[in-house]
């Protein structure tokens, strides 16, 4: 399957550091090598860089590897593909225009039988299940909220509702952004920190490379770096509980949500853990 990479920050930050050790993943460190993107929004829009080629070989990821393009959403995402050609409109993120905003969409794990009618206002332009579930999403939010623009913590709750609904038919991993937010929901595997004031330095895993974050920051900067795998050896991730929501703005951590998902997919990855009754979820 694929692996996600996605940042959250407080101030606009580049995040080199950090796809510098996600890339090598792409044939060096592991075999996501069917196509690459990176989505770097700037308020209302994003620039979308996608390639059909693996970010160790593609031309595009050599340029974000060494421009620092400063953003404070990100979505990245290297493709083993399971699903659809290696192709360009098969390339992750995936963007649409919502309420006068792009959102971007990378998912991490493989549908089965998800085929629920589309509305035709979002329609897929690859064949991948991943960019249908994206479609998916959008017209359950046009049709919660119409054509007015509901509130990060609104668009949450729905989120809360209608992944769990996807995930019924496989692994649905994702990171999700319109530019103010980043929505990010896992069913087996996300890992997440927040890098604040005093920073201290941190070691890729997977690549000879470390940087001192006390030099380059200021007390003002927070970041959020959300990723399948952790990214660095001698800072503290944290894992993703299975069916779990989490909203990061300004670089924080600021709605989770444990939603119920199907108990064998649980028991999958930790066979102690306890069953989730309605009253554990919230």
């Amino acid at each position: 399957m694929c692996q996600l990479l996605g940042m959250n920050c407080a101030t606009p930050t580049d995040i080199t550091f950090s796809f510098r050790g996600f890339s090598q993943r792409a044939g060096i460190t592991s075999d996501h090598c069917d196509g690459f993107g990176i989505a770097f929004f700037e308020d209302k829009a994003c620039r979308l860089f996608v390639d059909n080629k693996s970010a160790i070989e593609s031309p595009l990821a050599a340029l974000v590897r060494d421009y620092p393009i400063k953003s404070r959403n990100v979505i990245a995402h290297i493709r083993k593909a399971t699903q659809g050609k290696i192709t360009l409109e098969n390339s992750h993120p995936f963007v649409r225009e919502l309420w006068g905003r792009h959102w971007v969409f990378a998912h991490n794990g493989d549908l089965h039988g998800f085929s629920p009618k589309l509305t035709g206002q979002f329609t897929p332009v690859g064949n991948t299940d991943s960019e249908y579930a994206f479609c998916y999403l959008l017209d359950q939010l046009v049709q919660q909220f119409g054509y007015t623009a509901p509130s990060i913590l609104e668009i949450a709750q729905l989120i809360e509702k209608i992944a769990p609904t996807i995930a019924e038919h496989g692994t649905f991993n994702f990171c999700l952004s319109n530019g103010q937010a980043l929505f990010s929901y896992a069913t087996t595997k996300l890992h997440w920190l927040v890098r604040g004031y005093p920073f201290k330095p941190a070691q890729l895993i997977d690549l000879d490379v470390e940087v001192d974050f006390s030099v380059v920051t200021t007390p003002h900067d927070r970041v959020a770096v959300i990723t399948t795998e952790p990214l660095t050896q001698n800072e503290v991730w944290t894992a993703f509980q299975p069916g779990q929501l989490i909203v990061f703005q300004d670089g924080q951590d600021v709605y989770q949500a444990q939603t119920h998902v199907e108990r064998l997919k649980q028991e999958a990855l930790n066979p102690f853990l306890k069953r989730i009754t309605p009253a554990d979820i919230y």
